[in-house]
């Protein structure tokens, strides 16, 4: 029983493993990228920022204490206590508040944003993995038919129905084969290597990837509607000229006096050479003071600063937008582009295995030609590569499109 229950948990673990997608890739790399933890650490120290402008400044106690008493009419004072409260004036801290508030939002479309760069980030550093993978079947496969065709070479060789060279000549390409094999072997060390460190786990992890990337046709304009709509580049922008905007008017009501009440408290002694009414009664005086804002140049500076920081965003925003758009003009020429490569490439991969086919048999038949049908063979090998490798530009192409027009996963 113990048996049955080890391999049910070893084949759901196998099956967890092989499971494994991009998208699973995604939602690792957002747990344990210490990049985006610090983008949203960023964040967190922003919301502290809001209790720290949103509150009262803190209330002023003071003691004094005569040495030689101050005679009153009801005695000696001895000592006084005071306890004061400023105010700003009235919207001041919401208007700090709000500014606060707004500057935190636009943190988090910032971190937003840097999750959806890393997003591509691993979608870039994962189809090269595909395309290896693709490419090492492909020479293998190679490896195996020219292998063949060394073996047919030299039994015809033998039979004094085709020259030495044909053996030679499959037996140099077959030598190439295993060779550009072996590099495409030591080519996967480091692509692991990035992609496990983008995850932010040991560097010898293994990575699943799926055997074959899928090309499909996407409509006229695809997501183009979502560039400039619910972008986080574009909302954190707003959020901070928003900010600025409370920051303006927090400049403003800064300008304004400032009120303070508290209570003053004096000790008084009594009086021994006579006795008056009140003697040695302690005095209570509540007080009340205002801040005086005369020197304004501080105060204008502030609100002239808000309103450039506003200018400064706006620009910043129309740059954006300008850029997004020329991102995506340019991305969706290159998925056009992958897309017409790969359905050239697919033409072409037919067609030469219809020419190496006839080429294959006529050697057959003949023993001649031999040397057509390896460059044959070479051109097919070829074709495939680069199919292989337009479909991992397509891939990554889109992968740039999802994230400039913010696509959520």
């Amino acid at each position: 029983m113990k048996i049955i229950t080890i391999l049910i948990i070893l084949i759901s673990g196998i099956s967890a493993v092989q499971a494994q997608t991009l998208e699973d890739y995604f939602r690792v790399a957002a747990k344990n990228n210490p990049g985006l933890q610090a983008k949203y650490k960023d964040f967190e120290a922003a919301l502290q920022k809001i209790p720290q402008v949103s509150s009262l400044p803190d209330p002023t106690f003071s003691f004094g204490y005569f040495i030689s008493p101050v005679e009153t009419r009801v005695g000696p004072q001895r000592a006084k206590f005071s306890l004061s409260q400023m105010f700003p004036w009235f919207g001041t801290l919401e208007a700090q508040a709000d500014a606060a508030s707004l500057m935190a939002d636009a943190k988090y479309q910032t971190f937003l944003n840097a999750r959806n760069r890393l997003y591509f980030s691993v979608s870039e550093a994962y189809y090269p993995l595909v395309e290896l993978k693709q490419l090492k079947a492909i020479e293998q496969k190679n490896i195996d038919i020219l292998q063949s065709y060394k073996t047919i070479a030299n039994s015809k060789f033998k039979n004094g129905n085709s020259p030495m060279t044909d053996v030679l000549r499959a037996d140099i390409m077959l030598k190439e084969a295993q060779t550009n094999l072996g590099i495409l072997n030591n080519r996967e060390k480091p692509l692991l290597v990035a992609f496990n460190n983008l995850l932010n786990r040991d560097e010898n992890e293994t990575v699943i990837v799926q055997d074959s990337l899928l090309v499909e046709t996407l409509p006229e304009n695809f997501r183009r509607d979502s560039l400039l709509t619910n972008n986080p580049l574009l909302d954190a922008l707003d959020l901070k000229r928003k900010a600025s905007e409370a920051n303006e008017i927090a400049a403003q009501k800064q300008g304004l006096p400032n009120v303070g009440f508290g209570l003053d408290y004096a000790i008084v002694g009594k009086r021994t050479d006579m006795d008056v009414a009140d003697n040695g009664k302690n005095i209570l005086m509540p007080m009340v003071s205002m801040s005086i804002p005369i020197f304004r140049k501080k105060y204008r500076a502030a609100e002239k600063e808000a309103q450039l920081t506003q200018e400064k965003y706006s620009y910043q925003k129309e740059e954006t937008i300008n850029s997004l758009t020329s991102g995506y003009e340019s991305v969706w020429f290159q998925i056009q582009q992958q897309k017409d490569l790969i359905g050239l490439y697919k033409e072409q991969i037919r067609e030469t295995e219809q020419t190496l086919n006839l080429l294959f048999s006529a050697y057959g038949n003949s023993g001649k030609d031999f040397e057509e049908v390896l460059r044959m063979q070479q051109q097919l090998l070829k074709y495939e590569k680069m199919k292989a490798t337009a479909e991992t530009q397509y891939q990554t192409a889109l992968a740039k499109l999802n994230y400039i027009t913010a696509k959520t996963y």
